[in-house]
């Protein structure tokens, strides 16, 4: 359980999410990841934080949201 208290940095989060540093950036504009910030103000994600958003996506899975992001149900 110590691994998931690991603190990544921006790239080594988006590889983790397998999406781009733009996207993860975009992503904490609109809080859908809020980073930790170190004193130098770079971005530290947990491992805990992406896999909540990863699992919170799998529920929110194209098959059950319209394209419109309603619940279809």
């Amino acid at each position: 359980m110590e691994h998931r208290k690991r603190l990544l940095t921006a790239r080594e989060a988006a590889e983790y999410l397998a999406i781009s540093l733009d996207t993860l950036g975009r992503m904490g504009k609109v809080g859908q990841l809020v980073p930790f910030r170190t004193p130098g103000g770079h971005r530290r994600y947990s491992l805990a934080m992406l896999d909540e958003y990863l699992e919170g996506s799998r529920r929110r899975s194209p098959a059950t949201t319209s394209l419109n992001g309603e619940e279809l149900g």
